[in-house]
């Protein structure tokens, strides 16, 4: 899971660039919206709609403008329709790629994800290509300043989580998408804030990248990617040591 690990670190740094320029709110209203228009208003009856409010929540979204855009998922305050769709490619060195999109014209979409993907010498592939490699888990951030390691392992060992990771000033709990409520209610009780909460597609195994260069083209394709307004998530299966990643982070 370093590749997952070292992306999560690094967006989460980027997310509280993408807030102050409004550019994540929009993206979490399109992934309420959407979820309001599949499955409703009520929260009991959909759990995918909770998940983008917990996600907008954290992401420090205001209750009106949560409220907004689930009446505009519903239709309350004119119609709104997203399409899901979901992309898989590959970065430079073999490195596989899945995107998943919300859009309003999959032909303007696709054509531009493809560009993207082109001009930083990857590829968009063909249905199903990478999938197999990744699967969907519940993944949870929280500071290493908030808790102690082996106190939050007991914490989300009882409510059903995997596994507990470290990446940078992270911890990362994972576990089944399933289990996404039951882990979450575990770290509520015991009072542990989380800096995310989400369902993710996570790699089953990892590309090591040991070339600063390589390094380099594929954490900037992994940001123009994430940064496209149709794109709600970005996950990829690259392992690039923290030496690299630290000389990278000088350079930005």
């Amino acid at each position: 899971m370093a590749g997952h690990s070292h992306w999560a670190g690094i967006k989460h740094k980027k997310a509280v660039v993408d807030a102050r320029r409004g550019k994540l709110f929009s993206k979490l209203s399109k992934g309420i919206m959407s979820a309001a228009r599949q499955g409703g208003a009520d929260l009991d009856m959909n759990l995918k709609l909770k998940y983008a409010i917990d996600k907008a929540k954290a992401g420090n979204m205001t209750r009106d403008a949560i409220e907004r855009a689930i009446k505009k998922g519903t239709g309350e305050l004119g119609a709104n329709t997203f399409e899901e769709l979901a992309y898989e490619g590959y970065a430079p060195g073999g490195v596989a790629i899945m995107i998943e999109a919300l859009t309003d014209n999959r032909n303007r979409t696709a054509p531009e994800i493809k560009k993207l993907l082109e001009r930083r010498g990857g590829q968009l592939g063909a249905p199903g290509c990478v999938a197999y490699l990744f699967t969907k888990k519940a993944v949870f951030h929280v500071s290493r300043e908030a808790i102690a390691e082996d106190k939050l392992m007991e914490i989300v060992l009882e409510g059903g989580a995997e596994n507990l990771e470290t990446a940078g000033d992270l911890f990362i709990v994972t576990g089944e998408a399933n289990d996404f409520s039951t882990i979450q209610a575990a770290l509520e009780a015991n009072e542990v804030s989380t800096e995310l909460a989400e369902l993710q597609q996570v790699p089953s195994n990892t590309i090591a990248v040991a070339e600063i260069d390589a390094a380099r083209k594929i954490l900037t394709l992994m940001e123009e990617l994430d940064d496209h307004d149709d794109v709600q998530n970005v996950f990829a299966n690259f392992d690039i040591p923290d030496e690299i990643l630290e000389t990278l982070g000088e350079e930005g």
